[in-house]
């Protein structure tokens, strides 16, 4: 972590007030979809009602050893790295159960982290899932 880095949080740390918000860990199968104007209500919804998504959890599966049912899943992973950052979350915590290929899931998982990093959320795995 660079100083810069440091010092920007610091700042922002230091202008802080406390908030009356509930922070929520929100079940992405609970989502009727990850489409903006439907998130755009939902996080609309809950504001109104003190709550604040802090987390989004969703359930990953790479089941089968074929490269266009990785990137499909991956994609759909992406859409909620989005909806994510749409519904202010930190953080999109991926639970993978099972892995038929690491030869194909990694590489998936590497590029959904970079896509994450770029949209200002934390992604997190667990589950048969790593990354190095």
């Amino acid at each position: 972590m660079s100083t810069t880095h440091s010092q920007s949080v610091q700042q922002a740390l230091d202008g802080c007030r406390p908030a009356d918000v509930t922070p929520i860990r929100l079940d992405a199968e609970t989502l009727d979809s990850t489409a903006p104007s439907y998130l755009r209500d939902l996080k609309s919804e809950l504001g109104e009602n003190g709550y604040q998504p802090a987390t989004l959890v969703v359930d990953a599966e790479f089941e089968e050893d074929c490269s266009l049912a990785t990137q499909k899943e991956a994609d759909r992973l992406r859409d909620h790295v989005r909806a994510a950052a749409f519904l202010g979350a930190g953080r999109l915590d991926v639970i993978v159960d099972d892995v038929c290929s690491t030869e194909k899931v990694e590489p998936a998982l590497a590029a959904l982290r970079e896509r994450a990093d770029r949209e200002g959320v934390t992604l997190t795995l667990s589950g048969d899932a790593t990354l190095a």
